[in-house]
Formats: structure tokens, sequence, C-alpha cells
């Protein structure tokens, strides 16, 4: 079936895409820290003062990778049942589970000596919802209680290199800046949508020596207005026009780094977030970024192996 002027080739590898789609089952329920348990421990509390730790980290992050999907009861029952099955070690309780999760240092990117950088980046911001009440009620009982902004940097092959949590009031372009700043070594190139045409986030690119590919609006002013750098681009989008300007820039390439990773921890680690407390609520939206890092880079590491 033809798809207009452009006919769409599907050139996926269908039996690796299958495969890695099992390895992320497989990923979800692997209770490692089972093997690593005493060791862990042991090095946790050494020259720990008051009482000592009786779960090791890896449990947690074990749980912190299930709950974007289950509530801290179901994860009990879960620890309960994995328990009965492997010589009934001590089970953590619900109220214990959300404290350490909640206490997690959710690092990006994911800690790997063997990870390389792609100095193509994108920034974009996406949001999450606070309750999982659908959109009658809202309308019906006038109640809005707004939604998380989630502002990401990350690179064409999916990978998250940091992540930004806010209100919905937080600036995009402000929580781009200080992203780049941190990761301007390993940065060439950088997209992003109209959003961040602007003469700070232009200019601050010139000093670190990234290459801005940027949507320029369509009422852009081609006055310098104190950027010359801006001026330049400006220039050159009026000149080639939207769809050569697209292709001379491979501005597609901006999906990859953003619209892809948002639907794809939407559709797997849900919308919305289950937490009251609003630093929470923050950390929870934060994590869904973390655990679909944490699991692509799983996946990536077994595929290499093999």
């Amino acid at each position: 079936m033809k798809r207009g002027k452009n006919n769409y080739v599907d050139k996926r590898n269908w039996k690796v895409y299958n495969e890695q789609l099992v390895k992320r089952g497989e990923f979800y329920i692997n209770p490692t820290f089972l093997e690593t348990w005493l060791e862990e421990i042991n090095n946790m509390n050494t020259g720990k003062i008051g009482q000592p730790y009786l779960y090791p980290e890896s449990m947690i992050k074990f749980l912190a990778i299930l709950s974007p999907k289950y509530d801290v009861r179901t994860l009990e029952g879960i620890m309960r049942g994995l328990s009965k099955m492997n010589h009934n070690f001590p089970i953590i309780s619900y109220s214990q589970i959300n404290r350490r999760v909640n206490a997690l240092d959710l690092t990006f990117p994911i800690e790997n000596n063997n990870i390389v950088f792609d100095d193509v980046v994108g920034c974009d911001g996406t949001g999450i919802k606070v309750s999982n009440r659908g959109e009658w009620i809202r309308h019906k009982w006038k109640i809005r209680r707004g939604w998380i902004k989630v502002v990401t940097l990350a690179n064409k092959n999916g990978k998250i290199i940091d992540v930004e949590v806010g209100t919905e009031t937080m600036s995009e372009n402000f929580a781009f800046r200080r992203m780049i700043k941190s990761h301007k070594n390993s940065i060439g190139t950088t997209y992003g949508d109209g959003t961040y045409d602007t003469k700070a986030n232009f200019e601050l690119c010139r000093q670190l020596k990234i290459n801005p590919v940027f949507k320029i609006r369509k009422n852009a002013s081609s006055n310098a207005n104190g950027s010359m750098f801006r001026k330049g681009f400006v220039m050159e989008y009026k000149k080639l026009g939207h769809k050569k300007w697209v292709k001379k820039k491979r501005y597609g390439c901006r999906w990859l780094c953003t619209e892809v990773i948002y639907s794809a921890v939407k559709r797997i680690e849900g919308e919305y977030v289950r937490a009251t407390k609003k630093e929470n609520m923050f950390h929870e939206a934060k994590m869904k970024f973390w655990v679909y890092n944490k699991t692509n880079e799983a996946i990536r590491e077994n595929c290499v192996k093999k």
C-alpha cells in the first residue's frame, strides 16, 4: 500500500527486535541481588554509625525498576513470593520500599565505562500527569492539578544523558542551558524545536563550540539584535526555505532524541505518577526515564555479548 510520494520501507531486523523485547521482560524479573546480598550488605555497613542496613542497594534498584508498574504494597507481595522460593530471606515492608526507592540516586547516564557519547544530541520537554484522573472528571468537577514537566537531553541512539524535572512553569530553555553546560565536552551538535530559538541559546552554543540546529521561527527577524551568530542561522534558514533546511541539517534526527523516547517511556512506564508529595512526584517522574535508560543499556550489553 502506497503512503504518498515516498513509500516507507521498514528495514528493521524483526528477529533482533523481537529478541530485544523478550530480553526486556527478562531484565524486569531478574533478582541477581540474591547472589550478592551478604557481600553488598557488608560493604554498605562498613563504618556505618547507627542501625545497619538489612537490604542491599541492588534490591532497591530491582524494586525501583518495577515501581512504575506496581504500587509499593504489590512490590512487598512480589518480595514475599520470591522469599518463599529462595530460602525465606527477610522481606522488606512496603513503607521501607517507599523510603528507599524515593531516596535512590538516579544517575544519568547509567554508569558504564564502555559508554561513548554520540556527539549529536537533542533536547525537548514533555508532560507527566500527576494522577490517573480522566479528562471527564477534570471538566465535570473543575479540578486542575497541573502536570510535571520533564526536560531531557539524549542522543540519537536513544540514550538519555540528563534529565531535569519541575513544575509546568519550569523554563525548558533554562533547563537546556544547565544540561548543555554540564555535558559540553560530549556534544558536537544539538537539536531543538522552535522553543530553543533564542539569542541566549545560540550564544551559549557559540561559546561552547556546539553546532545548534534549532528550528527558526517563521517571524524571526533578520536583524542581529545582539547575536551575529544567530543571525547567520536565520539568514541561512530563510534562504533555503524550510524543506531544504530540514534536509540539509538532518533535522529529522531530533525525533530520535526526543519524541521517540517520550513515546516509549509513556507506553512502557506509564504517563502518570502515584506519589502525592511534590518531591516524590518529581522523583517518580524522573525514575521512569531512569528505568527506560537502564533497561535499554541492559539490552545493548546483552546484544554486544552475543
